[in-house]
């Protein structure tokens, strides 16, 4: 019988990738890449002409280059990847397929696992997405659509993904190089401020299932061992199954207000938050086994007198890849966006008190607070209802370009 012990993976997986990397001889080792920091995460950029003609041959380059899979350390120390979800990412870089019109480059986003070396590409991610545009005006993969009045430049990109469009709009140098040394924002979680990058996801409703709302309705209730759980179940940029902090502290045995996010990292907690995950993943005809898609996030009410005073409509503590993330995903947070303004919806119920409170109208960019900070997102509805686009604001930095070993 096949050993299932730690040491007994390793060989499996050594063996595979010997045997995998047999497939993949043609491909440079090192390979020529650049590491770039977008919004609240960090990864490898690539050019798709760089890789093999098939995704097949993908996975053990992947995993060299990142470091899995590790299951026994979770740190990644023999590649680029830094231990958690936000820090085991690539992004594959091309010219658009002749089927794509009117977009300037086309990606695909890859997430790495960190114990299993799993490659998903189920979803995309946001604050990756904002360096899409700089690393193809790095490569020379396109030329930027100039503003001449503002300094900006503009690159449409399509995401493999989930087939959506994505803008993202930065100031250009004198050469019409992306300048992202501008001291103009400041995002939560990154130190310092940087140059505006915004962000503005195209149609985002349906990116996996096809449906804003998978299962047609702006609420649902989720089967849980002897109980159910009230969820909305939202497919903006990426799907969502969004919870409040009340039902989840009631499935756990808890009275609301004695729910903190110390809670959401105990490992009793973070197993009955993935079975309400697998559980929303069933109802919007996703696979419940894929960890990276759905995410699910926790949604509060703001509260404090700080929370009224800065002006935040909802709290949130998202998941990712299974664990608390330290900020929100940013498509999480475009998601959430999009759900508060859709009637019926928990962030919808949230963000009508919280602004009732505060006496101010409903309409409006959303602020949403999380772990790391606050930050503001917006979406702009069709007069059917549809979700013409979804907006954010990023910033991003180059910290290394040359070759990686894989």
């Amino acid at each position: 019988m096949m050993s299932t012990s730690r040491s007994g993976y390793a060989r499996i997986a050594h063996g595979d990738m010997m045997r995998a990397r047999s497939l993949t001889q043609k491909v440079a080792n090192p390979l020529p890449a650049s590491f770039l920091r977008g919004g609240t995460s960090k990864g490898i950029f690539l050019k798709r002409s760089d890789l093999p003609e098939s995704q097949d041959d993908w996975k053990p380059i992947f995993q060299g280059i990142m470091g899995s899979p590790d299951p026994h350390y979770r740190r990644q120390l023999n590649g680029m990847g830094g231990g958690v979800s936000s820090l085991s990412k690539i992004c594959v870089v091309g010219p658009p397929s002749s089927a794509q019109s009117g977009v300037d480059v086309e990606y695909t986003f890859v997430q790495v696992g960190i114990e299993d070396g799993e490659l998903d590409v189920s979803g995309n991610c946001g604050n990756l997405s904002s360096m899409i545009g700089v690393f193809a005006l790095d490569e020379d993969l396109c030329t930027p659509r100039f503003n001449e009045n503002s300094g900006l430049g503009t690159v449409r990109s399509y995401n493999t993904n989930t087939a959506k469009v994505i803008d993202t709009t930065f100031p250009l140098s004198s050469s019409h190089t992306a300048d992202l040394e501008r001291p103009e924002v400041e995002v939560a979680g990154v130190p310092g401020k940087a140059s505006r990058i915004v962000l503005q996801f195209v149609d985002p409703g349906g990116a996996r299932t096809g449906k804003l709302l998978p299962t047609g309705s702006p609420s649902d209730n989720l089967a849980l061992e002897d109980t159910a759980i009230p969820a909305s179940l939202v497919d903006a940029t990426n799907p969502t199954v969004f919870i409040a902090a009340e039902h989840l502290a009631g499935a756990i045995g808890l009275e609301h207000r004695e729910l903190t996010a110390d809670h959401l990292t105990r490992p009793d907690v973070e197993a009955v938050v993935e079975r309400i995950r697998q559980a929303g993943a069933v109802r919007m005809g996703l696979d419940p086994s894929a960890k990276a898609q759905p995410k699910i996030a926790i949604l509060n009410e703001p509260t404090s007198d700080k929370d009224l005073t800065d002006g935040v409509d909802v709290i949130v503590h998202a998941f990712s890849m299974g664990v608390l993330h330290k900020a929100v995903p940013m498509t999480v947070g475009l998601c959430l966006g999009v759900a508060a303004g859709v009637k019926g919806t928990l962030a919808h119920d949230i963000l009508a008190r919280a602004r009732g409170r505060r006496g101010v109208a409903p309409e409006g960019m959303v602020r949403i607070r999380h772990p790391g900070g606050s930050v503001d997102v917006g979406a702009k509805f069709g007069d059917d209802g549809s979700v013409l686009n979804a907006q954010v604001v990023r910033t991003g930095r180059r910290l290394m370009k040359g070759v990686v070993w894989w």
